[in-house]
């Protein structure tokens, strides 16, 4: 494909994620428009479509996967609509990017391995696009924290809607697996490290059986920590702090960046408490969708190799697994 043309892409559903933040997000991308939309009824599809300005609209996904102009599809279905579509949509000869969490569980996310080694699959992680998360592991990186040590994280949301997918468990709902998978990343992304095994506690809905509030501990080795809790029925509040031996780092806003606001980091050598010693570095207003849009149009265009593909994504499920399993077993489990 010729770095001259844009990535033409097309996009499975009209879920909510991808209308208000992903579709435009590749629309303003240097690298890719949104050529078509589908979804399980031609109304609807025609009806987003001329919301967002989307060339063609299709009644089914099959009728989508099987037009020979799309390059690329973005694929925001419920969780366990993830793999299937996939495959299906690389065996129909597209790149995919695929939202999080890429699977139910580790076992399905190894089916993915069974696509042509020429497709592109991705996670659909957007924090890893952002200048905000790459700055911070320079900073990181650049030992300016000193040792990093610990890593804090919290995430939460209040949603008890009992028709929402979020709080169906036989289709992957719960608040591991919708947000739980940040905080998780986080510690992937900053100790540039795998964990060696986690442990973790769980209150589940008693209505719904998922878990509404799951906390854990995930130990990386040589003394690091990565800790978090995450609920989906708790006030809304995220939080993300990298603690080392010389500094702290804190992301103010480190999941759900702003679109069209700024944000900010704060590194801090704890001269003064209560944070009066930080010293805060902001950020222009970004669209990490958009960013997250070209890392992977760029990749293929050819222009820059795939930073997190297939592999990437069944460690991540293989981590969620496991913090399940700990919950389960009431004490550590390793992470092979």
């Amino acid at each position: 494909m010729s770095a001259t043309k844009k990535i033409r892409w097309g996009v499975l559903s009209t879920a909510k994620i991808g209308r208000e933040k992903v579709l435009p997000g590749i629309q303003g991308s240097e690298t890719g428009i949104v050529a078509a939309i589908a979804s399980r009824g031609l109304e609807r599809a025609q009806e987003v479509a001329g919301q967002l300005g989307i060339e063609k609209a299709y009644g089914s996904y099959e009728d989508l996967l099987a037009d020979p102009d799309i390059d690329a599809i973005y694929n925001p279905l419920p969780n366990h609509m993830h793999v299937p579509l996939t495959l299906q949509a690389a065996a129909a000869g597209k790149h995919v990017l695929c939202e999080k969490p890429i699977a139910l569980n580790a076992e399905e996310a190894r089916q993915l391995l069974s696509r042509s080694d020429d497709r592109l699959i991705a996670e659909a992680f957007m924090v890893r696009a952002h200048p905000q998360w790459i700055r911070a592991r320079e900073i990181v990186r650049s030992e300016q924290l000193g040792e990093l040590k610990a890593i804090q994280a919290f995430f939460s949301y209040f949603n008890d809607d009992p028709g929402n997918i979020r709080n169906n468990a036989e289709i992957g709902g719960g608040a591991l697996l919708d947000i739980g998978c940040y905080t998780m990343l986080a510690g992937r992304y900053f100790f540039d490290a795998e964990p060696q095994r986690v442990v973790s506690l769980i209150d589940r809905d008693p209505e719904f059986g998922t878990d509404r509030i799951t906390s854990a501990m995930l130990d990386f080795g040589q003394g690091r920590q990565l800790n978090f809790t995450v609920s989906t029925q708790l006030t809304a509040y995220q939080r993300l702090q990298l603690v080392g031996t010389k500094k702290r780092l804190e992301l103010v806003i480190p999941f759900n960046a702003p679109l069209g606001g700024e944000v900010s980091l704060r590194l801090d050598d704890g001269s003064l408490l209560g944070g009066q010693s930080a010293e805060t570095e902001t950020f222009a207003p970004c669209n990490q969708y958009s960013e997250m849009a070209d890392v992977f149009g760029r990749a293929i265009l050819g222009e820059e190799g795939l930073p997190y593909g297939v592999e990437d994504a069944i460690q991540n499920m293989a981590i969620l697994d496991a913090l399940f399993k700990s919950a389960e077993s009431g004490g550590w489990v390793s992470v092979g």
